[in-house]
């Protein structure tokens, strides 16, 4: 059937004013159904990638989750700041019944900890190479708290200001320069994937690496399991460690840049799971 051009933006309209009248119900992320064999019902498998990825990262586990039966939910994380990527993940999580393992990846451990307190379909945490604050903490705090980061604000960053309509900068988007974006996030990982990645990168925000978790961290009441790559030259492995036994979290290290999830997915996957059924 033909649409004329006078009846097209109509047809926009009304598909616009329904969408918005449902809310954000139907727009979750990548989400696919599989199979559950077992008696009682899997938890549905939340994850949120983090600053300078988006949600391609998790594909790997994604596919291993699948095959094993689980629903996979792949948050498009905003990035914006903290306080709204929580309340966005908040919003996403409203919208998924049942049961949740709730996985972040680097600055996606941010967001799940303050996005899952109080929730009560939240069983279980899960951090990759994340950041795992207490209230009051800051990404740029606890990238610093130990030696090891070789991410220099100095050298190893590009920001792209953010105005508004009258043209005033509000803000700046960080990105990691391509050229060195292999030997920081992607360490073992083939060259050719790893240009794509910092091809495909999407940016943080510069204020909300000094923004400050302000609620109390999810942790405190919901049990966690923590992955740290031990070759990880962002987050140093041995603040990883340090959050990880704060958080009551159980520890697996693997031999891994800042993306496990990408070198070693067979790893993350077996967290993951051992996650969901612990909760069970």
């Amino acid at each position: 059937m033909r649409t004329s051009k006078k009846s097209l933006p109509l047809a926009v309209a009304a598909l616009t004013a329904g969408v918005l009248a449902l809310g954000v119900g139907s727009a979750t992320a990548s989400s696919a159904q599989t199979t559950q064999n077992d008696a009682q019902p899997k938890p549905t498998i939340v994850l949120v990638h983090g600053a300078w990825a988006d949600g391609s990262s998790w594909s790997a586990v994604t596919s291993k989750l699948q095959s094993a039966g689980y629903t996979v939910d792949v948050e498009a994380n905003p990035l914006r700041g903290l306080a709204t990527d929580s309340q966005y993940l908040r919003d996403l999580l409203a919208t998924i019944p049942g049961p949740v393992v709730l996985v972040g990846h680097s600055y996606g451990g941010m967001v799940t900890t303050s996005a899952a307190t109080g929730n009560p379909n939240v069983k279980a945490l899960v951090y990759v190479d994340a950041f795992i604050p207490d209230q009051g903490d800051s990404v740029g705090a606890l990238a610093a708290a130990q030696p090891g980061s070789e991410l220099d604000p100095n050298s190893s960053i590009t920001t792209v200001p953010i105005r508004d309509a009258g043209g005033n900068v509000i803000n700046a988007d960080v990105y990691i320069k391509p050229d060195q974006f292999a030997s920081l996030f992607a360490g073992g990982i083939p060259a050719r994937q790893a240009a794509v990645l910092a091809a495909t990168q999407r940016p943080l925000t510069a204020t909300t690496l000094s923004e400050t978790l302000t609620g109390v961290p999810a942790w405190k009441t919901i049990p966690s399991w923590d992955i740290i790559g031990t070759a990880d030259k962002v987050l140093p492995p041995a603040e990883q460690q340090i959050m990880a036994q704060r958080a009551g979290a159980h520890i697996t290290k693997v031999d891994a840049p800042h993306l496990s999830m990408i070198s070693d997915p067979d790893a993350v996957t077996g967290v993951i799971i051992d996650a969901a059924r612990a909760t069970r």
